[in-house]
């Protein structure tokens, strides 16, 4: 199992969320007040972690969203091969190739021998920083 469930009302800024399909992280969450009928309703507003792109919740905040289980790891960077970069797990010596990060500011401090961490969200590898 790669989610846990939690309520869209106990989301907060900062926190993970998997809208479509899409691991996302929660940049604003605004709730609205319960009105004469009805739950109080919040619109969580996320960016998606590894396509960057901007994904909208609007939902009862009792409503229950899949939350992704993320794993952090330390890996060494074994060479750069442009859009490529083949990284060794520090724990388990796993090789395996991952997507350059797309922030400039990650993807020009990656060179070999460099320690990065990396994230295995839902199956899926991200490098998030260089050591």
């Amino acid at each position: 199992m790669t989610y846990n469930y939690a309520a869209v009302g106990d989301l907060k800024q900062g926190s993970y969320v998997i809208i479509d399909g899409e691991p996302c992280r929660v940049v604003e969450v605004t709730k609205a007040k319960t009105g004469k009928h009805g739950s109080a309703k919040a619109n969580v507003i996320a960016v998606g972690l590894f396509t960057g792109n901007k994904k909208t919740i609007m939902a009862p905040v009792d409503q229950r969203v899949e939350v992704p289980i993320i794993e952090k790891h330390v890996g060494q960077v074994i060479s750069d091969r442009g859009e490529l970069v083949e990284i060794m797990d520090l724990e388990s010596y796993e090789t395996f190739q991952i997507e350059k990060p797309k922030e400039e500011d990650i993807a020009s401090k990656i060179r070999p021998e460099a320690e990065v961490e990396y994230w295995n969200i839902a199956g899926r590898k991200k490098i998030v920083r260089v050591k």
